[in-house]
Order: structure tokens, then sequence, then C-alpha cells
């Protein structure tokens, strides 16, 4: 029977950092036990499984899974969909259980990305530095160093100095001062891969990645792993109070990808899907930005946090500078947003992040944020965007009971 009422009842999220002593299956089940064990049920029970991971070069990750943890001929989903794969494992499992075809639904993201460097496409240019058509599309393949660039922290720089050109107000020391903040939010997570405060001194005078983003605003490719369970209301009604106090609803779940529009078709444009993203999520939810009590976005460089805080309407259009500048994304602000660190701490296994994302969230609706708890939170975001693009926003809130 389809559901309309789908709650997370169990989020597992490993330590992030260098996992030399477990492989990528190893890290997948640490996440997925934790999961179960947190959720009271079993894997049994679970009715699919959605398993997302992008560098191993073992195929079906799920099947894998399995083996490790119980194999019991439901079905399995192997995902891939850039940095949104945990979103996008997560939505699949969401998307099973509200269609009434399973009870339950385990849903896992994980990787391991130690010493893996700089992300994306990073083709050499020809000795002679002339450039043929070839490839798929012609006159758009290979044109890496000649228009703009695929590589992570050239697009993500590139995209905060745009906003900065639109709207004003930008600078190098705006874009540290973000990254300030969320090393100093990390201090207190004790699974983030760094837990250490940056001085602004500190940040603006570290290695240049890609200006105006040095190595401290740059997120942090790691090992790890994140899970969790999904049910409906229905079931959960018939579960014990504890488990149905713990429980967080679900109230929207969302993908995107890159709308048709008159633009450039090599660049990548990261806000457009974002905002329709969010403006599908609120709708879903029926909550607005200002009834957010915490927000985990996919900071994977200083510059994407100043522009999804406008993608996400955290503040008016062409607002995001004023937004950061009057304290509200810091822990003790008025819209509190990356309170785990965020990617530049916290760490990036991309496969892993958004249900790392979610995770954080959790633990705030739940109470049991420890020192960084957000008092009194009901309502939380979280988001992340893969390149290529697709953008997964939920909105989660605290359980009544």
């Amino acid at each position: 029977m389809a559901s309309d009422d789908i709650w997370i009842l169990g989020i597992h999220m490993t330590k992030f950092g260098k996992h030399k002593d477990k492989d990528t299956v190893d890290l997948a089940a640490e996440a997925a036990m934790g999961a179960l064990a947190d959720s009271g049920v079993t894997m049994k029970q679970m009715g699919v499984l959605a398993a997302g991971n992008l560098m191993a070069a073992n195929a079906g990750i799920g099947q894998q899974l399995q083996k490790q943890i119980g194999q019991t001929g439901i079905p399995v989903y192997n995902v891939a969909n850039a940095c949104a794969t945990g979103a996008t494992a997560l939505r699949t499992a969401i998307m099973a259980v509200k269609a009434g075809e399973a009870d339950y639904g385990l849903a896992v993201g994980v990787e391991k990305l130690s010493g893996a460097g700089l992300l994306g496409q990073q083709a050499a240019r020809p000795a002679d530095d002339t450039w043929t058509p070839r490839g798929r599309q012609g006159a758009v393949a290979g044109l890496e160093g000649h228009v703009g660039t695929g590589t992570m922290p050239g697009v993500f720089a590139q995209i905060g100095q745009e906003y900065g050109h639109k709207y004003g107000g930008t600078s190098f020391e705006l874009f540290a001062r973000i990254s300030e903040k969320n090393h100093a939010h990390s201090t207190l997570n004790p699974l983030a891969a760094y837990q250490k405060r940056f001085t602004l001194e500190e940040i603006m005078n570290d290695i240049m990645i890609s200006y105006p983003n040095t190595r401290p605003m740059c997120s942090a490719n790691c090992d790890g792993a994140a899970a969790a369970v999904v049910t409906s209301g229905s079931v959960l009604k018939t579960l014990p109070k504890e488990q149905q106090r713990r429980a967080v609803k679900v109230s929207a779940s969302v993908l995107t990808s890159d709308p048709w529009q008159e633009a450039c078709q090599v660049l990548p444009d990261v806000n457009t899907l974002t905002r329709n993203a969010a403006k599908q999520a609120y709708e879903q939810a029926g909550v607005s930005p200002s009834d957010l009590d915490l927000v985990e976005l996919h900071d994977c460089f200083a510059t994407a946090e100043l522009v999804h805080y406008d993608n996400l309407m955290l503040c008016e259009e062409g607002g995001a500078v004023d937004f950061f500048e009057s304290g509200a994304p810091w822990r003790d602000g008025s819209t509190p947003v990356n309170v785990s660190g965020g990617l530049q701490s916290k760490g990036h296994p991309v496969a892993a992040t958004g249900i790392a994302n979610i995770w954080e969230v959790c633990q705030h609706l739940r109470g049991e944020g420890r020192d960084r708890q957000i008092e009194g939170a009901k309502v939380g975001l979280a988001h992340v965007i893969g390149l290529g693009s697709a953008c997964g926003v939920h909105i989660l809130e605290r359980a009544a009971a």
C-alpha cells in the first residue's frame, strides 16, 4: 500500500578520515550495521537496498555489501550520481517504501578517497597547444583549459567570482571567513576528518588552490560511509514508543538535474537546479526558509557555500554577503549552516556525503548533537550537488511524539 508518510528510523555515519585497515565494503558494512542497530530492526526486515559508490573498482557495491551483512534476496540498486550519490541512494529507498513495495529500506553511501587529489576533468592539452574537434560532441569535446575548466576547484572558484561580479560585496577575505566558520564548527564534531580551528590569517596564507580558494577552503577528500533506514508512517505506528520518538520525518525528498536553458552548455550551472530543488522541497514540506533551524549544505569550497545561501533562499536574491555578515550561519546565529564543520572539515567521501549531511541534521532534531546541539531544533535541510549535474534536497522534521 502506497504511503505519503516517510520516516528515517535509524541512521549512522562512520568517522571520516583515513581508514587504511578497511576497504570500501568494510566501511559500508560499518555504516549499514550502525544504521540497523540505531533503528532497532534487522537486515532481514529490509525490503530494498540502495547502495551508492563512485570510485570502487568492484562492480555491484550493494551485492558486495550483502555478502557481509546478509544476503536476503531483496532488490539491490547500485547508484552513482556524482556528489549527490548518497542522497540519490536514500531517495531510491524512500521511493520504494513510498510506493508500498517495501516496509523498510536501507540506503548506504561509501567512498575511499584518501589521497585522491583534485577531482574532475583534467585532460592534458596537446603538446602543440592546438585543438582539433573530436569525440562524441565534436566542438565541445576536449576543451579543458581552453574554455574554462572541469576541475572542481576551478569550477567553484569561478562560481563564487561570478556571484561577486553580479551582486558585489565579495572578497578573498570574505570567502576565507566562511571557511573560518566551518573549521571552528568542526572542533565540536568528533566524527569530522579534521577538528582544527584555523585563524583567518592561516586560511588566507595557506596554499592557493584556485583563487579565491586556498587549501583549507576546499573540501577534504577522505574515506567514510553513512547509511539510513527508512520506513512508512503506518509501519512506524506499530513500533515501540522509543523508536517512534527518535524517528525523523522526511517532509521533502527532491532530486533535480539541469533544466534546459539558453546558456553555455560547457560550463556548469550549479545555481538553477539547486534553486529549483529548494523551491520544490519547501512546497512539498509546507515550510519556508525562515522555518529552518539548521542547514547542512554542500560547501565543497568556501565559494560554493556563499552561492548556496542564495540558491536555498536562506536570504533574498543577491543577499548572500549580507546574510553571512549578519552572523546568521554561525552555530549561534539565526540559521546555523554546516554545524558539522561542513565538507571543508568533516570531509567529503563523495558518495557518503549526501547521507552524512542528513545524519548531522538528524542528530539535532533528535536532541543528540551533544556539544554542538542546536537547542530546540525542529526543522532542518540537507543539500548536496554533483556536477553533471544533480542536486538533492531533503527537509527533515522532528517527531511530534
